[in-house]
C-alpha cells in the first residue's frame, strides 16, 4: 500500500481495510498492517498518503523524492516515514529473483494526535524521514505490532497504549510527525472517493455532498490544483496499484473494484500514469 494503501481513507474512519475488505490488509483500533511486493522496477510520481505510513523494508530498496528533505534511499531493514497527507515520488527497486517486498503500517489521524498533537501554530513541514536499520532496529517495533494485532485476548485499553507505542518510540527517535491541520480541498474529495472507488462519481453529486453548487465547488477544487476528473482517476489508479502490491486479487477484478469499465481500460490508463503494466507489479518483466 504505497498510496497509501493507502492511501487511503474516509474522514477519520477510513483506512483500506475498512473501505471494502481488502485480503491481506490486518486492521484493529486504527491501525493496519500489510505486505507489500513489487516484482518490475518502477517511478511512481505524486502518489498520496492519507494517512501517516511506515515503510519496512525487507528487501529491495526505496528511493524517495521529498520537497522538504530531497532524495531518501531506505535500503533493507531501514523504516521510512510519511507524514499523513503527503504527495510523494517514489522508486520501488526490486533485487533478482526475490523483489521489493515491505511491511507497511498506517496510523488513524487519532492515535496520531495523541502522540504528536503540538499546540505550536505554523510547524515547518517535516518531510519524509527515515531511521536507519544499524542505529534504530526498527524490525524490534514492528515486531511488538504484529504480535499486539494478533493478540485476542489483550483488553481494549491495553491494546490501545501498546498501538501507540510505536508513535511513542517514533518521537524518542526524533522523528516530526504534523499536528492536525485544515486540509486541502483535494485531498478532502479524495477521501470522499475512497470511500468507494468503483462508485460512479460525478460532479455534482460531490458538489452537493460538500454542500456547494457545482460551480463554487469548482472554483474552491482550484485552490488546490488538478480538476475533478483528474483526482478521480488518480484516486482510483492508486487504489489500484495497492491492490496489486497488496493482494492476490485477479487484475480484472481490481479493475471493476475500482470503477473501471474493463480491464483493458485499467491497463490502459495504469500504463499512462505509472509506465508500467499492471501485471508487471507482480511478474518481472523479461
Amino acid at each position: 500500500m504505497e498510496v497509501g494503501l493507502q492511501e487511503v481513507m474516509a474522514e477519520e474512519r477510513g483506512t483500506q481495510a475498512e473501505q471494502g475488505a481488502i485480503p491481506g490488509i490486518r486492521e484493529t483500533h486504527g491501525v493496519s498492517l500489510f505486505t507489500i511486493t513489487q516484482a518490475t522496477t518502477a517511478v511512481f510520481t505524486d502518489l498520496f498518503i492519507g494517512l501517516t505510513f511506515l515503510c519496512f523494508i525487507r528487501s529491495g530498496a526505496k528511493r524517495v523524492i521529498c520537497p522538504v528533505n530531497g532524495e531518501l534511499i531506505g535500503e533493507e531493514g531501514d523504516l521510512m516515514v510519511f507524514p499523513p497527507g503527503s504527495f510523494v515520488t517514489l522508486e520501488n527497486r526490486p533485487v533478482p529473483r526475490v523483489g521489493y517486498r515491505a511491511d507497511g503500517v498506517c496510523f488513524t489521524r487519532d492515535l496520531l494526535d495523541e502522540v504528536f498533537s503540538d499546540p505550536a501554530p505554523h510547524q515547518p513541514p517535516a518531510g519524509i524521514q527515515i531511521l536507519r536499520a544499524a542505529a534504530h532496529r526498527p524490525t524490534d517495533i514492528l515486531a511488538l505490532l504484529k504480535a499486539t494485532v494478533t493478540e485476542e485476548s489483550l483488553p481494549p485499553l491495553l491494546l490501545r497504549h501498546r498501538l501507540l507505542e510505536p508513535l511513542i518510540w517514533l518521537r524518542h527517535q526524533g522523528i516530526k510527525l504534523p499536528a492536525r491541520d485544515d486540509e486541502a480541498p483535494s485531498t478532502r474529495v479524495r477521501r470522499l472517493i475512497e470511500t468507494d472507488v468503483a462508485r460512479p462519481w460525478r460532479i455534482g453529486d460531490v458538489a452537493g455532498h460538500f454542500a456547494m453548487s457545482e460551480a463554487t465547488f469548482r472554483r474552491w477544487l482550484t485552490r488546490s490544483g488538478p480538476g475533478f476528473a483528474r483526482i478521480l482517476l488518480h484516486t482510483r489508479l492508486e487504489r489500484g496499484l495497492a491492490l496489486l502490491q497488496t493482494t492476490t486479487l485477479p487484475i480484472s477484478q481490481i479493475a471493476l473494484d475500482c470503477g473501471f469499465k474493463t480491464p483493458s481500460h485499467f491497463s490502459d490508463a495504469f500504463r499512462e500514469r505509472f509506465g508500467i503494466k499492471p501485471k508487471s507489479i507482480r511478474e518481472a518483466e523479461k
